[in-house]
């Protein structure tokens, strides 16, 4: 079931008057999943799912490796490879 927010216009109107608006439309759908994020991770330590901070470990020409840790102990929880890198330039002082 799609659930919209609440429109104070709406309330005490008969249901169905009010049609949601359509999102705008994307060149790529699946573009909002390129980079994901994590919130919670199963910390082996604490034994549940807690909040995870990212720590980027390496920049590498491929894309920026991460790091995932727990935000109570510091365990290292995850990682991920950031694939979206632009052209890297290399400053050789």
């Amino acid at each position: 079931m799609a659930r919209f927010p609440f429109d104070p216009r709406s309330f005490g109107a008969k249901p169905g008057r009010i049609q949601p608006q359509p999102a705008p439309p994307q060149a790529n759908p699946n573009a909002q999943f390129r980079s994901l994020n994590a919130s919670l991770l199963y910390c082996p330590i604490c034994k549940e799912a807690t909040p995870a901070r990212e720590r980027l470990l390496l920049v590498l020409p491929s894309g920026n490796k991460y790091e995932y840790v727990c935000a109570h102990c510091g365990t290292s929880t995850g990682e991920k490879t950031d694939q979206n890198q632009q052209d890297t330039q290399l400053i050789i002082p």
